[in-house]
């Protein structure tokens, strides 16, 4: 089986392919549904599903916090549906405060994204078989035994870190350094494919109800 894993980049998305063979490919490509053909599961490090209202908010968001004690920051709030149509920062604070809290600066950049998934899974009904949400920091603390990698990975020491446990499972870093990513959206690349061969197996974790769907039929869960 082929597998993949995606994270966001400057450019567009950083995939890492794996494989029937095991051998990992990095590329940068520009849209999500370049990467998607071929493959057997696609994990993605991107909100998949959007509840109605900011409270309560996602059941696996809330499971994965729990699970990252010391890393909860890494687990961005995902925005409800309804701010995602406005395209200024202000405006979409607002109408998410009107529904019950905020949204950061740092969650409103990832719009384009979200929208992006969100868009071709709405398109696309069939990849909801082959898309999944994955979370790197997730995967990399079932590679170091259940606990969280509370090193910062932008850092040498918690690059280091990621890499060396990266490679003792199977998935050594072919390359440091890609066009248009930046090291540390390889890493997190990588640890999400390996959540992909695991949900592929059926050895992955999925936090959230398994029969949870969004107001559009989109599964509510996070892989690792």
């Amino acid at each position: 089986m082929i597998v993949a894993g995606a994270d966001g980049c400057r450019t567009g998305w950083v995939v890492c392919r794996r494989g029937v063979d095991g051998v990992l490919d990095l590329e940068v490509v520009k849209t999500l549904a370049d990467a998607c053909e071929g493959l057997s599961i696609l994990a993605v490090d991107m909100p998949i599903g959007f509840v109605a209202a900011p409270r309560p908010p996602r059941a696996c968001e809330v499971e994965a916090r729990r699970l990252l004690p010391g890393k909860t920051s890494s687990v961005f709030p995902t925005p409800c549906r309804p701010v995602l149509q406005y395209d200024d920062y202000a405006d979409a604070n607002a109408a998410s405060r009107r529904l019950g809290v905020g949204i950061t600066r740092q969650t409103f950049n990832l719009f384009p994204k979200m929208l992006e998934v969100d868009g071709l899974l709405r398109e696309q009904p069939h990849l909801k078989r082959i898309i999944r949400e994955a979370h790197p920091e997730l995967a990399f603390a079932r590679m170091n035994g259940g606990r969280p990698v509370l090193s910062r990975k932008r850092r040498a020491d918690g690059y280091a870190e990621r890499a060396r446990l990266l490679a003792a499972h199977g998935f050594p870093c072919p390359l440091g350094r890609l066009p248009g990513a930046a090291r540390d959206d390889i890493l997190d690349a990588i640890a999400v494919c390996r959540t992909a061969l695991l949900i592929a197996r059926g050895e992955a974790t999925c936090l959230g109800s398994a029969c949870e769907r969004d107001s559009e039929g989109l599964p509510m869960n996070i892989w690792f």
